[in-house]
């Protein structure tokens, strides 16, 4: 059974997979039930027989909106509202781990701009993706627990007006290729991310921009050294 699992993955991952020889028979098999369940949730909620799942207690708004090629996971207790102007896009063999919300329009005044996933990337569990000014995030990233990104920042600058009627900004943010982000970071907009950085758990990037390679913590982050 566990030859035929690891060729299977192997084929829907396009890369090498071998299962732990110390999992037992029955794990795997209430494993491979709970899939079968969260598969056919997913047919019922996207209407596709395209490989995906979908876990229990998790929403899903304006799937019209959602463009994703193959073997999607959306793990239990998620959120996701793809409603803006783009919506979402998303690459082949992406997790999102349990409990995460995304959210593409911070109103239903002005719609966001929306949200790029490439391929094999991996989101942490309790993340916040507020999509409204974009994120794009590159292929092979993988992202902690309790990660937040926030496109969007308030005007502020009339004293004679309440911040919250004064409206908002964007700039966007922008995640490179085979980027490590650790547990607890927060993204503020305006951030680029070269490819093949790393950012250390609970930094914070507020809107600056990363060169490649870069290793990178702090509050607010900067730049520790280079990878290489």
């Amino acid at each position: 059974m566990t030859k035929i699992l690891n060729k299977i993955i192997s084929k829907i991952k396009k890369e090498e997979f071998e299962l732990d020889e110390n999992i037992s028979t029955s794990y795997l098999f209430f494993f491979l039930l709970g899939k079968l369940i969260a598969y056919l949730r997913f047919i019922i909620k996207f209407k596709t027989l395209k490989l995906g799942f979908i876990g229990k207690r998790s929403t899903v708004l304006a799937t019209h909106l959602i463009n994703f090629n193959k073997n999607l996971m959306i793990a239990d207790d998620c959120h996701i509202d793809a409603l803006s102007k783009e919506g979402i896009v998303i690459g082949t063999n992406v997790s999102i781990q349990k409990r995460t919300v995304i959210k593409c329009s911070g109103s239903l005044r002005h719609l966001g701009k929306g949200l790029k996933l490439g391929n094999n990337v991996g989101i942490g569990s309790n993340s916040f993706l507020g999509c409204a000014g974009g994120i794009e995030i590159g292929d092979d990233t993988i992202i902690g627990n309790f990660v937040s990104f926030h496109s969007e920042n308030h005007n502020y600058n009339n004293n004679n007006i309440p911040i919250r009627l004064q409206g908002v900004n964007h700039k966007g943010i922008k995640i490179g290729k085979d980027c490590w982000i650790g547990a607890k970071v927060t993204i503020l907009d305006g951030t680029i991310l070269g490819d093949g950085c790393i950012v250390a758990a609970g930094a914070v990037l507020n809107g600056k921009e990363y060169s490649k390679n870069s290793i990178i913590g702090g509050v607010p982050a900067k730049v520790i050294k280079s990878r290489f």
